[in-house]
């Protein structure tokens, strides 16, 4: 044989075997293993912080061990019908925050929560899931209240277009979100909470353990977003609150934020609110004598039901009055959602570090609407940067 049919012989033979090796590789397509390209190492985030990581590299972190957790929980009042909307919101948070953490989730309903409810959000959560029924007491009128009464209240408010103004369950949920959630047997063993509602998102991870960041600084009440309430659906909150005062001077904290609450030294109020849709906060304020008190006096009131007293401004005015001022936050790093309003960090280099999905024109907190503006001014907070190009 020649020279030359050796060589086509030899060459027919490495082309062949390449074929199999292809087809080879082909076949397993489906299973074969994909390295990454680096590897991801766990770390601890850092706690001891003074400020939220705004500006800290991105990484994984490492679920921190039980001896190193705050003793905390999410919380939901939801009904079973809310399901398919508070699932879009739980994963947000796991995705964004819990699933590094594995904090606990408590559920709270004014009827039992069926077994489908149970499964799915057991299913998203990465920590332990809690039910609760709320005692029926807390969820129907007090003896005291005139139910004709509340009810023209209701057909009055209906009349002039206020929202939820003729809502009976409306109401009973904002008094029970004011005075008896953080009661409830199953929020007993914990410290700070995180309220989630459905329909909510989170636009930016938190690479930070949140409730040890506010326990390290010392903070009690959080907020992302602060607006004026609707001046129809509180029209004597702020006078009741007057007579509470009078009676309780001992309450009001020295170093308070009493300005951002009223423009006119406390006269009357001007509305201003955390909206309380979210905030992460310190159980044992609510817990405490003064709010405890103060939220009593509200109820005998009557104006959660003859009128249309919320949670928020309710909230709102007790942190702003008893407690002091340099206890409160802003999360100006997290990005938030609840319809209509936005929380959107207006650096981009804060966007591009905590993997923000939000546009920073549709952010609330520094248009004229928003109240958050007083709130830097008062507690001589840093503005982020770039913040005057989005003020208006």
């Amino acid at each position: 044989m020649s020279p030359r049919s050796n060589a086509r012989i030899v060459r027919f033979g490495v082309f062949a075997l390449i074929l199999i090796g292809c087809g080879y590789i082909l076949s397993r397509g489906s299973t074969y293993p994909v390295v990454p390209t680096t590897p991801v190492v766990p770390v601890t985030p850092n706690a001891n912080q003074q400020v939220p990581a705004a500006a800290k590299p991105k990484a994984a972190a490492a679920v921190p061990a039980a001896q190193d957790k705050i003793k905390a929980t999410f919380v939901s009042l939801a009904r079973n019908s809310d399901l398919y909307s508070l699932l879009g919101s739980i994963r947000q948070v796991e995705d964004r925050f819990n699933r590094k953490f594995e904090y606990d989730w408590v559920f709270l309903n004014d009827q039992p929560f069926n077994e489908e409810f149970i499964a799915e959000t057991t299913a998203l959560v990465s920590g332990k899931t809690k039910y609760g029924l709320i005692p029926k007491e807390q969820w129907s009128y007090p003896e005291w209240i005139d139910q004709e009464k509340a009810a023209l209240a209701r057909e009055a408010m209906k009349e002039k277009k206020v929202i939820y103004g003729d809502s009976v369950p409306y109401r009973h949920m904002c008094r029970y979100e004011s005075g008896f959630f953080w009661r409830h047997e199953l929020m007993a063993e914990y410290e700070y909470y995180w309220r989630v509602e459905p329909d909510i998102k989170i636009y930016c991870d938190i690479d930070y353990d949140i409730f040890k960041w506010m326990k390290d600084n010392n903070k009690d009440y959080s907020f992302t977003i602060s607006l004026p309430e609707y001046e129809a659906t509180i029209p004597t909150l702020w006078k009741t609150t007057k007579e509470f005062i009078e009676q309780n001077k001992q309450y009001v904290a020295e170093n308070n934020l009493l300005q951002w609450i009223s423009s006119d030294n406390g006269e009357t109020y001007n509305g201003c609110h955390f909206w309380s849709n979210f905030e992460i906060a310190n159980l044992n304020f609510w817990r405490g004598e003064a709010y405890t008190k103060y939220f009593e006096f509200l109820d005998k009131a009557g104006g959660f039901f003859y009128e249309r007293w919320g949670d928020a401004p309710v909230h709102s005015i007790a942190v702003a009055l008893f407690m002091n001022k340099d206890k409160v936050h802003f999360f100006e790093d997290v990005g938030y959602n609840h319809v209509p309003f936005h929380n959107c960090p207006v650096d981009p280099e804060v966007r591009k570090q905590k993997n923000c999905a939000c546009n920073p024109n549709e952010d609330f907190t520094w248009k004229g609407y928003s109240c958050t503006s007083k709130f830097y001014t008062l507690t001589d907070k840093k503005r982020m940067k770039g913040w005057e190009k989005f003020a208006d």
